[in-house]
């Protein structure tokens, strides 16, 4: 019951909130920092409540849905999922935190991330294949309008549609792969299918592969599929980008491995060499993009992609260090992207342009964010201490347990990446400062440093002791290894 108020309570606050006159400002700001904030602390209690020893789903609830279909409304969690329903909860808040002072089309704005962060949460607990397939596209409609509505730039519409059917494209081959399973199966429950004794021909197999694998990375995105992403992060508002990295995103990955490990282990380990090439094909090709573009937000978004493949490489070393590892490395990147987002929101709102030689020498104009900027920088290249170095040794020891050449070839491109974050960091805070500017510059204000400041913290914390997620999702990760060699 616990899980089902936690789904559903930013929707009742949308519904409250639809209820107020638009001038209520504040009301409507306390109501939808208030509902994400009690949602935060009630995922806490369930992570409180959470038993790790145990690899099976708990908390589930399960009800009648389309019964002649044999479809039912059933969510649940284990420890992959726990922790991303935590970093979604965690992450809204924040997002409505930093517009506190926003008063343009206000009610619109919060109700759009309220049901945002409904969807997500049902698609991070959804037990069902059709049901996670559902909410899994529902996300992109209030996505679709929180770019196309309150984007920043006057291709806007242009990056919403981009996004809209990019990943409906890719969703819809995902739908082809339901039904297989369905007419393989008779039933879409996870439960059914991962106890069934019924084994699936190669070539059911090989069209799941295709199915599932494209509009996973498409979601991600991974190269060649990729392109939607950074307009989609240039045009929207600055909680939108922190939105699309830290949770849209990740669905991808999480798809990866709560549905294809289980499902299409023997197509995941015949196609892997095709897919690590994809992968390395991102990590070069991001990589390189990213050194020679000029808006802040362009060169995050081509590290997203490159952090991806990352992930996906680590999903398919088939390993509990390089699972773990993916795992660990999506939640650092969640973390460390929307750092960087926020700050160059933070940025956008004082000068009203990311291009990157508009600025310099903000180290001596804005010590404090540049001190921030630097942190998240080094966090983004994995530095030692904080949370992404853990997600990538892990995931780099998975690759090397399953082929020391792949993990030679990855070291490149975390070298690569390196070189475009420090560039980029020395760009911003380091050239001459632009004289006619630098009465204009003011660093950050007590809301903003709060917001960045919370997210140093975890980042840390989770660098440190990074046993708080390693444990969490271990048995859960086993367990679904467990079905993937029984293939």
């Amino acid at each position: 019951m616990l899980l089902c108020i936690i789904n559903t309570l930013p929707l009742l606050a949308v519904l409250v909130i639809a209820l107020l006159p638009q001038a209520q400002f504040k009301l409507i700001r306390v109501i939808g920092l208030g509902s994400t904030v009690l949602t935060f602390f009630l995922s806490i209690v369930l992570l409180f409540c959470f038993d790790v020893r145990v690899g099976e789903f708990q908390y589930v609830f399960q009800a009648e849905w389309v019964s002649r279909l044999n479809w039912n409304f059933i969510i649940g969690v284990d420890g992959i999922s726990l922790i991303f329903v935590i970093l979604t909860t965690f992450t809204f808040p924040l997002c409505l935190l930093s517009i506190w002072k926003r008063t343009k089309d206000l009610k619109l704005y919060v109700s759009c991330f309220l049901i945002l962060e409904s969807f997500l949460l049902l698609a991070f607990t959804s037990l069902d294949l059709f049901l996670f397939y559902i909410f899994f596209e529902a996300v992109l409609m209030p996505m679709f309008l929180i770019i196309g509505i309150w984007g920043s730039g006057s291709a806007r519409i242009k990056a919403s549609y981009y996004f809209f059917f990019y990943t409906l494209a890719g969703s819809f081959l995902f739908l082809i792969g339901i039904f297989v399973v369905y007419s393989t199966y008779g039933s879409t429950d996870f439960s059914v299918i991962l106890s069934s004794t019924k084994e699936l021909s190669w070539n059911t197999e090989v069209v799941l592969f295709v199915c599932f694998g494209l509009g996973f990375a498409v979601k991600m995105p991974l190269f060649p599929f990729h392109l939607w992403l950074p307009e989609a992060h240039v045009q929207a508002p600055t909680e939108g980008s922190v939105i699309l990295a830290s949770l849209l995103l990740k669905l991808g990955g999480y798809g990866f491995i709560r549905v294809m490990l289980p499902i299409v282990p023997g197509a995941m380990t015949y196609f892997s060499p095709v897919v690590s090439t994809l992968c390395f094909c991102s990590l070069f090709f991001c990589s390189l993009s990213a050194m020679v573009q000029v808006d802040l937000k362009k060169i995050i978004a081509y590290s997203s992609v490159a952090h991806m493949a990352f992930v996906v490489l680590g999903v398919f070393s088939e390993n509990v260090e390089g699972i773990q590892g993916a795992i660990f490395l999506m939640v650092a990147h969640g973390l460390v992207s929307s750092g960087l987002f926020f700050l160059v929101g933070f940025l956008y709102d004082r000068h009203h342009t990311r291009d990157i030689r508009y600025y310099g020498g903000l180290a001596d104009t804005m010590p404090i964010f540049s001190s921030l900027f630097f942190f998240f920088t080094a966090a983004n290249v994995s530095f030692p201490g904080t949370a992404s170095f853990v997600g990538e040794i892990l995931v780099f020891i998975g690759i090397y347990l399953a082929n020391p050449v792949t993990a030679f070839l990855v070291s490149v491109g975390m070298l690569l990446g390196t070189l475009y974050s420090f560039w980029m960091f020395n760009r911003l805070c380091f050239l001459s400062p632009k004289i006619s500017n630098v009465l204009a510059y003011r660093d950050l204000t007590r809301i903003e440093l709060f917001v960045v400041g919370i997210l140093v913290f975890l980042v840390i914390v989770f660098g440190v002791n990074p046993n708080l997620i390693l444990d969490l999702s271990e048995m859960s990760v086993r367990t679904i290894l467990e079905f993937n060699n029984n293939f």
